[in-house]
């Protein structure tokens, strides 16, 4: 018989064993799997001796919000953390593995970087600073035109504009800029515009949005920049703009995509996209949401710096107050930890982190969804909990939609699609689905009446009548 330290040995050889065989399985790298057992050896060890099948879902928690509280833990480190608990959890056959959202977690690992939306803007106006990414690409031009790119970039900044604005006129500046060679900005003509233009769609063959933006920015750039209007020109070729239909889920898509991600994308990303569906919010509205603009007195969700920096308010759903709340107060409850060990501040927008420099550490400017782990603000360098990236949240959608067995094309957008049309249905006026859709005009919100001319603008097929 063999002794009870044998068989204690046997059990552990052939648990790392099993761990292992599940590395490789999920195609972990062989120089990886060493530090895969060391992160599952600090979760074992921060347990304190007990057993893997009686952690709770709360303790797994507690540990990977510990280990994302680390100073100086990159992103795939901490996911690192991640897979190797769950694989770790896995072996051992825990009861708590299902009850944890490791996705959110994974989601977690991937911080904010320095041109995402939320951080870009904090810099304020710096003549100097160009959008991320462009420099390298055109670095022959700003050889040449760097001045006259300088005033472009603070020309869109005085006026708010967003980051993807930013960076998408200041490289239509710098391509048409290659055009010209040495020349002065000024000295070129309508017709080099035209003629600009038109290659994208003749020989770009690109589509008639990118084209009209491409001339917007052109436009922008000769009568904000240059000070003079870029002139006449012309009947130069333009791309065929497509008359397409929003994707719009039905009601019944819409409770099978909640029920999938009930069971699959965790309790955060239902919570998420009933937001989305409920409201017709945007998602990066949904992502960068702030606590007090949550208002439950009054059944109402305020939405600040909408597009077109335009606030509006939209109805907070009956059915998702206690949900909320319980989420408000475990996020809560994380905020205060975050003051006790002298972190919990946020990134604010504009310039109130200057007009109010303790703001950020009130509750009511915290994120409704804040990161799984602290951050290092890539612009100013403070370690700090951002809203949670919003890629985990498109792809648990879009994996969602594929086990729900929906075969639209769903996006975030479609949610809101899907949102201005139900309304519609219900019997609400277009003037309402525009106040909160938050369009300037009218026309734009004119393409969800497509629902009252169902069925192919209410004509009966003449098959049905021989049938």
């Amino acid at each position: 018989m063999p002794t009870t330290n044998t068989t204690t040995n046997r059990n552990f050889e052939f648990f790392w064993n099993r761990y292992l065989e599940i590395l490789v399985q999920r195609g972990v790298k062989e120089a990886a799997r060493r530090w895969y057992v060391r992160r599952a050896e600090e979760f074992i060890r921060a347990a304190g001796g007990k057993k893997l099948q009686e952690h709770s879902v709360a303790e797994v928690n507690r540990y990977l919000e510990e280990q994302g509280r680390k100073d100086g833990i990159l992103d795939w480190q901490f996911l690192q953390v991640v897979d190797a608990t769950q694989i770790l959890l896995q072996t051992a056959k825990a009861d708590c593995l299902s009850g944890v959202d490791w996705e959110y977690w994974r989601n977690a690992a991937q911080a904010l970087g320095v041109n995402h939306p939320t951080i870009a803007r904090e810099g304020g106006i710096l003549p100097s600073a160009w959008p991320v990414g462009r420099a390298p690409l055109f670095e022959t031009v700003r050889e040449r035109h760097g001045a006259v790119l300088d005033r472009l970039v603070v020309a869109i900044r005085q006026r708010n504009y967003s980051i993807r604005t930013e960076q998408a006129y200041f490289g239509w500046a710098c391509r048409f800029l290659q055009t010209i060679g040495d020349r002065d900005a000024a000295e070129a003509e309508p017709r080099e515009l035209a003629t600009f233009l038109e290659d994208l769609a003749v020989r770009g063959k690109v589509a008639a949005s990118t084209q009209h933006q491409a001339l917007n920015a052109l436009v922008f750039f000769y009568g904000k920049v240059l000070g003079r209007a870029p002139g006449e020109l012309g009947g130069f070729v333009r791309a065929k703009r497509p008359q397409r239909m929003p994707v719009v889920l039905s009601r019944a898509e819409i409770g099978r995509l909640l029920a999938q991600l009930r069971e699959t994308g965790g309790f955060l990303h239902h919570l998420m996209v009933s937001l989305l569906y409920g409201t017709g919010m945007r998602l990066m509205e949904c992502v960068r949401l702030r606590v007090q603009d949550v208002d439950f007195d009054l059944g109402q969700i305020m939405i600040r710096g909408g597009k077109g920096q335009k606030d509006r308010v939209v109805p907070l759903p009956e059915s998702l107050r206690q949900p909320l709340t319980l989420h408000l107060e475990g996020v809560q409850r994380l905020h205060r930890e975050d003051l006790a060990r002298g972190m919990g501040e946020v990134v604010l927008p504009d310039a109130l982190a200057g007009k109010y420099p303790q703001a950020g550490r009130e509750w009511g400017w915290q994120f409704v969804f804040p990161s799984g782990r602290l951050a290092v603000d890539p612009r100013s360098g403070e370690t700090r909990r951002h809203h949670i990236h919003e890629n985990g949240l498109q792809k648990s959608i879009k994996k969602a939609t594929h086990s729900a067995g929906i075969t639209k094309r769903v996006n975030c957008h479609a949610l809101r699609h899907s949102f201005a049309t139900h309304v519609l249905e219900s019997g609400y006026d277009i003037r309402t689905v525009q106040e909160l859709l938050g369009h300037s005009d009218v026309s734009t919100t004119m393409i969800y009446t497509h629902v009252l001319n169902r069925g192919g603008r209410g004509v009966i097929s003449p098959l049905d009548g021989l049938l």
